[in-house]
């Protein structure tokens, strides 16, 4: 699959890359980016979620009323569950929601999710680029010039750049993220993904 190589300007340079098509190409695998995205999802959970139980409860231990007799269930204490204010039965406690995931499994997931992209010709190539200094307008400017200036973005580098990252940081729907941060998540989030050329020649040589 060809497309057309565009400058910052929104001009058709009149170069054309080949997306590779055992990345872009395949059929996707809907399981493998359920898996990732699940693992994804769960990494950012803290897990610090805690309620008391019974025993943590700061209260009198003396019961309260007789075993029997009563018309409801035991309830001893005034820690009992059973009343307001006692403690939780089998409440949440901290826990690492982590889960392991093979690494093809994550590979293929990613050439999924690029798949899809490429399928519905929501991928944009442009020419590799920088800001002289961080300016939210230029970035504007350019979102404008790509015709993609409504969607919402993920613009891959293939490196860090202060100068545009700072100048997309404030614009909502964006996301610039260079290709150690490319996950299947970021790639199915956005309406369209804005590929550098070189950042396309770095996601050749990681997932092939």
């Amino acid at each position: 699959m060809e497309v057309n190589v565009y400058n910052i300007k929104g001009e058709d340079t009149g170069r054309k890359v080949t997306l590779n098509e055992s990345i872009f190409g395949i059929e996707p695998n809907d399981h493998a980016i359920y898996l990732d995205v699940k693992q994804f999802m769960a990494n950012q959970r803290q897990g610090t979620h805690k309620s008391k139980e019974r025993s943590e409860i700061s209260g009198s231990t003396r019961k309260i009323g007789r075993q029997k007799g009563g018309g409801g269930a035991r309830r001893g204490d005034m820690n009992s569950p059973v009343l307001v204010g006692g403690g939780r039965v089998f409440g949440p406690k901290p826990r690492d929601y982590y889960f392991k995931l093979n690494k093809k499994v994550k590979t293929l997931a990613r050439k999924s999710a690029l798949s899809y992209k490429a399928q519905n010709n929501a991928i944009v190539v442009v020419e590799d680029f920088t800001f002289e200094a961080p300016k939210t307008k230029d970035f504007v400017g350019m979102t404008k010039n790509l015709k993609v200036f409504d969607k919402k973005l993920l613009v891959v580098l293939p490196e860090a750049n202060k100068n545009v990252y700072l100048s997309a940081r404030n614009i909502k729907g964006v996301n610039v993220q260079t290709i150690s941060g490319l996950n299947t998540y970021r790639v199915l989030d956005a309406g369209v993904i804005v590929l550098t050329e070189n950042s396309l020649k770095a996601i050749d040589n990681i997932l092939i």
